[in-house]
């Protein structure tokens, strides 16, 4: 299960843990014009975890998703 917010100036995806077994936190996902930040709540230090991508590394990790293993590198045809 997933929700999506839009706040003035990010938009807001928090994926819920619906599995069987050994649930994990909510993963919050905050999208801004500069960079997306992907933060988790870690109960063995007690604190939140955050991971910050530029546009760039966000546009890579989806391209990835859909691609055997190797080394690749995104080029976007510019338009004319």
């Amino acid at each position: 299960m997933f929700t999506i917010e839009h706040e003035f100036d990010s938009t807001v995806i928090t994926l819920v843990d619906e599995g069987k077994a050994h649930l994990n936190e909510d993963v919050i996902i905050n999208a801004f014009s500069e960079c997306v930040t992907v933060e988790q709540f870690d109960p063995r230090t007690n604190s939140v975890q955050r991971i910050t991508l530029s546009p760039e590394q966000l546009q890579d990790l989806a391209a990835a998703l859909d691609l055997p293993e190797g080394v690749y590198r995104l080029v976007l045809e510019k338009n004319s």
